[in-house]
């Protein structure tokens, strides 16, 4: 069981995940941080190319078809020491724990970015179905490796659909288009914001000509299965490089 540290979360961070679904945790990744993460990031989607996120493509379990308007990596726990505070960040661990209860594991560690013109995505949740509040199976956190902003297609969110205990299929006629209370998650690079899966959230639209790039660090219950299942997936330099607490996470 992770031993997580709830005093690490304010009351009011505490009620923001409770009431709204979601919170930021601020800057938890400095410029040189920042920089390194990029600069491995780049090197593997020059290295993959159009195989980028191939795990999650073939995956037997949680598949995530190709999505063209964005660039993808997959399996990132296995791809670089750069990558290990993004799932085992002590806040982030109490936030997400927080969420789910303490038996949490990793389910993947995937990279997004929104390229030019493109990026939009409908409203949706991480699950195949609606649950009722408190019965909550997944929660993810975005790490902002760029400035989120209306302009470059930051994340959408509606606040509180976490509560409704429905899907956006089942009420909206159309979730590419806007919702009437969704808010734009605008914020600096290196922020890290943790929101609960139910939550209807989806990306939009890059106006830049740049890419908008984050890595997704996303949790299940641990009786879940891992959309990226480590027991296949895991190397043993990783294996001697982590903690004993990151095993556990990793469940290998």
């Amino acid at each position: 069981m992770l031993s997580t540290q709830k005093q690490l979360l304010s009351q009011s961070e505490c009620e923001s995940l409770d009431s709204l679904g979601y919170v930021s945790l601020g800057r938890l990744l400095d410029e040189v941080q920042l920089e390194a993460i990029r600069e491995r990031v780049r090197q593997l989607v020059e290295e993959e190319g159009d195989q980028g996120g191939h795990e999650l493509f073939s995956s037997d379990r949680i598949r995530h078809p190709k999505e063209e308007g964005a660039d993808r990596l997959a399996n990132l726990v296995n791809k670089g020491s750069v990558f290990d505070s993004l799932y085992t960040q002590p806040k982030l661990l109490a936030a997400i724990s927080y969420v789910l209860g303490p038996e949490i594991k990793l389910s993947s560690l995937n990279y997004r970015a929104a390229k030019p013109g493109q990026g939009l995505q409908k409203l949706h949740v991480d699950w195949k179905s609606a649950v009722m509040p408190g019965e909550f199976k997944v929660c993810n956190s975005i790490w902002l490796l760029d400035d989120f902003t209306k302009a470059n297609g930051a994340t959408r969110l509606v606040p509180k659909s976490h509560l409704f205990g429905k899907i956006p299929e089942e009420v909206m006629e159309d979730p590419l288009q806007s919702h009437p209370d969704e808010i734009l998650l605008e914020a600096p690079a290196g922020t890290v914001m943790v929101f609960n899966s139910h939550l209807w959230h989806g990306g939009t639209i890059n106006h830049t000509n740049q890419p908008r790039r984050a890595i997704h660090s996303y949790f299940c219950t641990r009786e879940r299965v891992q959309q990226t299942p480590q027991q296949k997936f895991i190397q043993q330099e990783t294996l001697r490089r982590i903690s004993r607490e990151a095993n556990w996470l990793l469940d290998v």
